[in-house]
């Protein structure tokens, strides 16, 4: 009797389209891998200045803490004293008027200049170039041309209306038009920027279109707002929405020009914190009042989202 010698079944090949599949797999892998290698430096260091300081000031808010004794847990003792704060209720006051003024009169001049330099003129690289100067300044050089500017002693403006024989005025040491400069100032630094962005969506919008409305008898108003403007609705809520940003986070041109002065009628709810945090020294109370800065902020961008699109679904 012959005995057979049972082989081991053969190892099923694979096809040549699942083996390339599996090259492929591992490549991209190997690429993924690669990629966050070069991604995660980069990816530390961005978490590192945002997610901690966030998540640290979140505990801070519950503590009292001067930054060199122990921190003591004081539970929501800090959220409750933004309540009874009278000075960070005028912050808020102060911070909204700016806002309320500053947001339409940028947009608007925004708008303004972007039509007037949307043309096809002699040096109009230079007069888009001279518009655009102001805003890459820095707060430091802005502040100075501030106190250079509206002085009430040595003060260009002034002596403008000196020579005319007309009524000086206490410019940054006046109560009541303190703020009147941040704004203008505040103005002729951050104009620029809703300039280029109108520019910008205004030579997006088809020619075509412009054409057949002047063919069917629109004048330049009308093929402005019936054609133009609902083109622009998009940007529009875009910038409203990064001025209203920039306007609740006023800091710098108060720092560099009043310190929030004159009698705290410029303190905004920013300078106001870093009083609190950085010369008081009260750490905790500091990260509650930026925590509700930060919902301030998302409320106020939830609003002007809302309304511009509500605008725009209006607009004939």
């Amino acid at each position: 009797m012959t005995t057979s010698t049972i082989q081991p079944p053969k190892p099923r090949e694979q096809t040549p389209t699942k083996a390339a599949a599996r090259r492929r797999s591992a490549r991209s892998r190997r690429e993924a891998a690669a990629g966050w290698g070069f991604v995660a430096p980069a990816l530390a260091i961005v978490l590192g200045l945002t997610v901690f300081p966030g998540v640290w000031a979140l505990v801070l808010s519950f503590q009292s803490w001067d930054g060199f004794s122990p921190a003591t847990p004081v539970g929501t003792q800090n959220y409750q004293d933004l309540v009874t704060d009278a000075s960070l209720g005028a912050a808020v006051l102060h911070t909204g008027l700016y806002t309320v003024l500053f947001v339409p009169a940028s947009l608007l001049l925004g708008l303004f200049l972007a039509v007037a330099l949307n043309r096809k003129i002699r040096f109009i690289g230079l007069y888009r170039t001279a518009v655009f100067v102001p805003f890459v300044a820095s707060a430091a050089a802005t502040g100075i041309l501030t106190t250079y500017l509206f002085s009430p002693q040595f003060g260009i403006v002034n002596n403008v209306l000196r020579v005319l024989h007309l009524p000086q005025q206490g410019w940054l040491e006046d109560r009541s038009e303190a703020m009147l400069v941040i704004i203008v100032m505040s103005l002729w630094g951050q104009a620029a920027f809703t300039t280029v962005i109108y520019l910008a969506a205004l030579q997006d919008v088809p020619g075509e279109v412009i054409e057949a409305a002047r063919i069917d008898g629109a004048n330049a108003w009308q093929t402005f707002w019936r054609v133009v403007w609902p083109q622009l609705t998009p940007v529009t809520t875009f910038v409203a929405i990064y001025q209203t940003l920039q306007a609740v986070q006023l800091f710098d041109l108060v720092y560099a020009t009043t310190r929030g002065g004159p009698l705290d009628a410029t303190q905004t709810i920013v300078y106001h914190l870093w009083k609190v945090a950085f010369q008081n020294l009260q750490f905790g109370y500091g990260s509650a009042i930026a925590y509700g800065l930060f919902f301030l902020t998302l409320v106020t961008t939830v609003i002007v989202t809302v309304a511009q699109r509500r605008a725009g679904r209006s607009t004939p």
